[in-house]
C-alpha cells in the first residue's frame, strides 16, 4: 500500500465514524427537542404561532414523518414567511404602519414556496345537492304555494 492510499482509507474510516454519529451529537432542532437554534424563547407569542403554522403546513403535507428534509426546510420557511406577514398585518391594524411593497413581495414569496411544497389551492364545492336544495325550497315556501311541490 502506498502512503497516500493509507491516508485515504484512514480518512474514509474517520468520515464513516462521523456519519454514524450518536444522536446526542445532533442538533436540538434535528432531534426535535427544540424548534429554533439557541437564544430563542420558544414561549413567546411569535414562537408559538410559528409552531402552530408549521404544524398545520406539515399536516397538510401528510404529517412530519413522510416529509423529506428539503420539504421540512421549505415548510419552516413557509411558516416563517406566514408569521412575518401576520406581524405586518398586525402593524397595519394596530399602528397603521405598513410597507405594502415588502408585504406583496413577502406574500408572493410565500405563494411560490407553498407551490414548491406542493400545496395547491383547492376550490370548495359550496353548491348543495339536489335533495337539500328541494328541501330548503319546501321549508321557505309559503303554504298553498304550488310552485314548490
Amino acid at each position: 500500500m502506498t502512503t497516500e492510499w493509507k491516508t485515504t482509507a484512514k480518512m474514509a474510516k474517520t468520515r464513516k465514524d462521523i456519519v454514524k454519529s450518536v444522536p446526542d451529537t445532533r442538533s436540538r432542532v434535528t432531534n426535535g427537542s427544540a424548534l429554533f437554534l439557541a437564544g430563542v424563547d420558544e414561549r413567546s407569542a411569535e414562537a408559538r404561532r410559528f409552531r402552530d403554522v408549521l404544524a398545520e403546513i406539515t399536516s397538510d403535507l401528510g404529517g412530519p414523518d413522510g416529509l423529506s428534509e428539503a420539504q421540512r426546510q421549505l415548510a419552516r420557511r413557509c411558516a416563517t414567511l406566514s408569521v412575518h406577514a401576520e406581524a405586518m398585518e398586525a402593524g397595519l391594524v394596530g399602528a397603521g404602519e405598513f410597507d405594502l411593497e415588502a408585504y406583496v413581495s413577502l406574500t408572493n414569496g410565500l405563494g411560490r414556496a407553498l407551490s414548491r411544497l406542493g400545496i395547491k389551492r383547492v376550490a370548495r364545492d359550496i353548491a348543495p345537492d339536489l335533495a337539500t336544495y328541494i328541501d330548503a325550497r319546501r321549508i321557505d315556501a309559503e303554504p298553498g304555494d304550488r310552485s314548490v311541490q
